[in-house]
């Protein structure tokens, strides 16, 4: 069964979004200073808040008290974070900008007479604008492995960094994990090393004349000689997760998980630096693939979506989206075909190379603005 194009989907979830603006989504606690013991409800709401922001946004925050009474202090929490306070009732604004793109929980704790009492309410923040929709132009077409199920690919020199996983399809016949150097008009690899069977080898990049390689549930990152394909080193995960893509902006490394997190490593040792989510003006967009970092945005392919997505290494935000599902129904129809997923930049042509997991062919392609 044909899955549905990123693009429609994307559709739906802004639709979906535009519902429930106006829906807010409060989780309500009150305590009292005294006993300690939750009283049946809060006594206090938020004044005018919404459910969804965007980044840029001013959040502006004040109490709504049922009581009427006068209020001694209003200290404002998000994330757990404390983000100031005020006196009495006073309003009190805060900037988003600081914060990552999803969901977002304030809290509110409210001294009066003696007494305290507390309540949250959650809201999303996305990009403050959709992305761009662009076109692209076929430049050539050259063979790809078809036994290759893609996983990593990029261009070092002259030549195809290209990394594979070993996935069975629905004939039953199961790849094999490897790292490749290969000729990208040509496809024929001209240096490879196959993983063992219980490695699924996974996004790869190349940095400072090491190429480090991803596994899919290994929780370890391969590092090798960029020259002999010699492994020099395993790095551990910083956290027990999935490994799918990995690039680097030529100083640090930057991973995906399949979710909507792409997080900023240390290439020395995996530590993390730094992350962000991704989404756009409607929606968190998760199932981050394999990713190329080129004049200092991030390429992504997205997991089960023949669809490429620009993103702002900085915010997170999605900037412009390609839909390549053309590009599919041009490759041999076999029972193992899977989804789009490599992205090669190459900086002397200024255009892309893209294939996908059991494709025998590889895509030259230039991006309309």
């Amino acid at each position: 069964m044909k899955k549905k194009s990123y693009l429609i989907s994307f559709m739906i979830m802004a639709v979906l979004s535009s519902c429930n603006e106006n829906n807010q989504n409060s989780t309500n606690t009150t305590s009292n200073s005294q006993s300690g013991q939750p009283e049946e409800s809060p006594t206090f709401t938020f004044d005018s808040i919404k459910q969804h922001y965007a980044l840029g946004e001013d959040l502006v925050l004040k109490i709504n008290h049922e009581k009427k009474q006068k209020l001694d202090t209003v200290v404002y929490y998000i994330n757990n974070k404390q983000i100031g306070q005020v006196s009495g009732n006073e309003s009190f604004k805060y900037a988003l900008k600081h914060e990552k793109f999803g969901k977002q929980i304030v809290k509110a704790v409210v001294f009066s007479d003696g007494k305290q009492e507390e309540n949250t309410v959650s809201i999303d923040l996305f990009a403050s604008t959709p992305p761009r929709l662009l076109q692209y132009s076929i430049v050539n077409i050259y063979p790809h492995d078809i036994k290759a199920y893609t996983q990593g690919l990029e261009f070092y020199g002259d030549n195809l960094i290209e990394s594979t996983g070993n996935g069975i399809g629905p004939s039953g016949n199961k790849g094999k994990s490897s790292i490749r150097i290969t000729n990208p008009k040509t496809g024929a690899p001209i240096k490879k090393i196959e993983l063992d069977d219980s490695i699924f080898g996974e996004g790869a990049t190349v940095l400072n004349g090491k190429l480090y390689q991803l596994t899919y549930k290994n929780n370890i990152a391969y590092v090798y000689d960029i020259n002999t394909l010699a492994v020099i080193s395993t790095l551990p995960y910083f956290q027990p997760m999935e490994g799918w893509g990995l690039t680097s902006d030529g100083k640090n490394l930057y991973m995906s998980n399949g979710s909507d997190y792409i997080y900023t490593l240390h290439p020395h040792n995996f530590s993390k630096l730094d992350y962000i989510r991704a989404a756009t003006n409607t929606a968190m967009i998760d199932q981050i693939n394999e990713m190329e970092w080129v004049k200092g945005k991030i390429y992504a392919n997205f997991f089960m979506e023949d669809v490429i997505g620009r993103i702002d290494p900085m915010t997170g935000t999605v900037e412009a989206l390609v839909d390549l599902s053309k590009l599919r129904e041009n490759v041999t129809q076999h029972v193992d075909l899977d989804v789009l997923n490599g992205i090669a930049y190459n900086r002397k042509s200024n255009t892309f190379f893209v294939t996908g997991k059991n494709w025998d062919k590889m895509f030259e392609i230039k991006l309309i603005e």
